[in-house]
């Protein structure tokens, strides 16, 4: 498995797209077989703070990751901050009450699993959600600001993969649950497409890409992994191809021009240097009127699309294009 970003930290994650409707559809099938059955199997406490090995891996994080968050704390016993972080995390973990389980990985015994999240030292912290890594820090880091980024990280698994934690017992024995099996995500009636979509943008055929997904939209326009799909398609369309140094050079010596600062965001994007993109186009509102205006207004917020409405990027560039506006 190799780590990657949920949200726009290098170059666009499309395939993502595709395993967050998947995990979500996963998710729903999941809860609804647990209420026919009369409840999903709560689990103890004790289960929401566990040791993993690579042996384990595949089990303990990707596959419970489909159900609830799984927060990973690379750590060590020489590693002092170690000490002072993980205590921390182990009672956040009980506190959540089910919202994240926490998954303890000893480097110096797991140099394979070290190696494959990129770790560089440690404490390093990351989240799984969906089979999908995300890092969250590295190094000692105040409660206030763990906090913070738990709850963030608990908003996007629910709000995008529809992941609502476990149920909590104080009386159930630990181990007692059983994860569960894995269930194949129900056929809708666009997979086929969705997934011809996904095998041009892996054969780089970004022009078959959009179409695939322009199919999608004709019959189901509010299609919402379709709808994100081609803005992202189209983006890595647009800059296919381009000379970067002209565009830097283009933007520089005209800062007032519309289209120059246009190709220079969606680059910006596509390296990965999201406030910067926004930054320009922000700024560029600002210098320009009319037309000029409406379409560098239009282009930010098919990028805020890319980008996702709940990262908070986003949301600080929506305030700052208001004020632009108004």
């Amino acid at each position: 498995m190799q780590p990657r970003n949920m949200s726009m930290s290098g170059v666009v994650d499309l395939a993502a797209v595709k395993a967050a409707q998947e995990a979500k559809s996963k998710a729903e099938q999941a809860r609804a077989e647990a209420a026919r059955q009369g409840g999903g199997g709560a689990v103890s406490p004790a289960d929401l703070v566990i040791d993993v090995d690579e042996a384990g891996f595949e089990l303990d994080v990707l596959q419970r990751s489909t159900e609830v968050p799984v927060v990973i704390d690379f750590w060590a016993e020489w590693c002092e901050p170690c000490k002072q972080l993980s205590p921390v995390l182990e009672r956040l973990a009980v506190e959540y009450n089910g919202r994240f389980v926490l998954a303890k990985i000893d480097v110096d015994a797991n140099q394979m699993l070290m190696q494959q999240f990129g770790v560089q030292g440690i404490p390093a912290v990351f989240a799984v959600v969906a089979g999908q890594a995300l890092p969250l820090f590295q190094g000692a880091a105040g409660e206030q600001q763990i906090r913070q980024t738990l709850d963030q990280l608990v908003q996007v698994a629910e709000q995008r993969f529809g992941l609502t934690g476990l149920v909590v017992d104080a009386d159930a024995e630990p181990g007692d649950r059983q994860a569960p099996a894995p269930q194949a995500a129900p056929v809708g009636p666009y997979d086929a497409l969705l997934e011809a979509a996904v095998q041009a943008l892996d054969a780089g055929d970004l022009g078959g890409a959009v179409q695939a997904y322009k199919n999608v939209l004709s019959d189901d326009p509010g299609n919402t992994e379709a709808k994100l799909g081609l803005v992202q398609a189209e983006l890595l369309q647009r800059v296919q191809g381009v000379d970067p140094q002209q565009v830097r050079k283009d933007a520089a010596e005209k800062p007032g021009d519309p289209t120059a600062q246009i190709v220079a965001a969606d680059l910006d994007l596509v390296g990965g240097h999201v406030e910067d993109a926004f930054g320009r186009l922000i700024e560029t509102v600002g210098r320009t009127a009319g037309d000029d205006r409406d379409a560098v207004r239009l282009r930010l917020l098919e990028l805020f699309e890319v980008v996702g409405a709940d990262d908070p990027r986003v949301a600080a560039a929506r305030r700052a294009l208001a004020r632009a506006l108004f």
